[in-house]
C-alpha cells in the first residue's frame, strides 16, 4: 500500500521555522493502530489524515490528528497545513475547505496573499488558584493563572521571562491539563506564547495553533481590542507568527505553511 505524505512548516513562509506537520490524504480510514503507529514513526508533534466526506471534488473532509503516543481532538498547525494540501496540491482551484473533526466542523479559507485563515471554536480561561506543581514544573512564580477545558494558560511579565523558562517536564506530566500556555506582552507582536504538553508525547510545541483558541479570547479582551487581528509570536526555538481575531464563540487563526518534503508512505 502507498500512502501520500506532506510534511509542511506551518505558521512560517520558509522550511526550517515554524511547526512541522506531517499530512497524509487516504481513500479511506485505516485501523486507529496502524494511524498511531504511522504517527510515531513520523515522530512529529502531528500527523493529520484526512478521507473525503462523500467522494466528491467540491464535498469536505474528515480529519484527524495525531501525536507520536495519542490522538488528540483539536490541532492547529497540522489543519493548516492540510488545507494547503487540499488547495494547493488537490484542488488549488478552491477558495476554502471544510474539515469535520471531533472538535466540529473548520472552515479554512484563502486570505490576503498567502495566508490561510481558519476558524475554530474559542476556549476561553478561567482564573484559578496555581497547583503547585505546574509553579515548580515551570520555575517561575506566574502574575495570573487561569484554565481551559483543555489548557493551563500562565500569565508571566515580560517576553523574556517566558523566553528563559527551563521546564521540569516530569513535574507538568502529571497535571490535569493536556497542555500549558504561558504567555506574556509581545515586544515585536501583541503577545507572546510557549506551549509544553509532555502528557501526550510533545515536551515542547514549536507553534500552537490551537492554543491561540484560549490566547485569543484573553488577549483581545486584556487589550481591548475587540474584534481587531492580535499579532502572536510563539517563541519556541523554531518560532512561528500568526494573525488572531476574537469573535464571540469562534476565533480566526491565519498563518502561511511552507512545503518541506512529498513523497510516499510504503506498509
Amino acid at each position: 500500500m502507498k500512502i501520500p505524505l506532506y510534511q509542511l512548516d506551518a505558521f512560517s513562509d520558509r522550511p526550517f521555522e515554524g511547526n512541522p506537520a506531517a499530512v497524509c490524504p487516504l481513500e479511506a480510514w485505516l485501523d486507529d493502530d496502524v494511524l498511531q503507529k504511522i504517527a510515531a514513526e513520523n515522530n512529529l508533534s502531528e500527523t493529520a489524515f484526512f478521507v473525503r466526506d462523500d467522494g466528491s471534488e467540491e464535498g469536505g473532509f474528515a480529519l484527524r490528528w495525531f501525536t507520536p503516543v495519542s490522538e488528540v481532538d483539536l490541532c492547529g498547525h497540522a489543519t493548516l497545513a492540510s488545507a494547503w494540501v487540499v488547495l494547493e496540491r488537490l484542488a488549488p482551484g478552491r477558495e476554502s475547505v471544510s474539515f469535520e473533526t471531533r472538535s466540529g466542523e473548520l472552515i479554512v479559507e484563502r486570505g490576503e496573499g498567502d495566508l490561510l485563515v481558519m476558524d475554530f471554536p474559542a476556549r476561553p480561561a478561567v482564573s484559578r488558584e496555581a497547583p503547585r506543581a505546574l509553579v515548580e514544573g515551570l520555575g517561575a512564580e506566574p502574575a495570573d493563572v487561569l484554565a481551559s477545558d483543555r489548557d493551563y494558560l500562565v500569565l508571566l511579565d515580560a517576553e523574556d521571562d517566558v523566553r528563559k523558562l527551563k521546564p521540569d517536564f516530569s513535574r507538568l506530566r502529571g497535571l490535569d491539563r493536556l497542555g500549558i500556555i504561558v504567555s506574556a506582552p509581545g515586544v515585536s507582536a501583541d503577545f507572546v506564547s510557549r506551549f509544553f504538553a509532555p502528557s501526550v508525547g510533545v515536551p515542547e510545541d514549536p507553534v500552537t495553533g490551537s492554543a491561540h483558541c484560549t490566547l485569543a479570547p484573553y488577549w483581545a479582551e486584556r487589550l481591548d481590542r475587540g474584534e481587531a487581528p492580535l499579532e502572536a509570536r510563539q517563541i519556541s526555538a523554531r518560532g512561528g507568527t500568526l494573525i488572531c481575531r476574537h469573535l464571540g464563540d469562534r476565533v480566526t487563526i491565519a498563518g502561511r505553511a511552507a512545503l518541506y518534503l512529498s513523497g510516499e508512505i510504503t506498509l
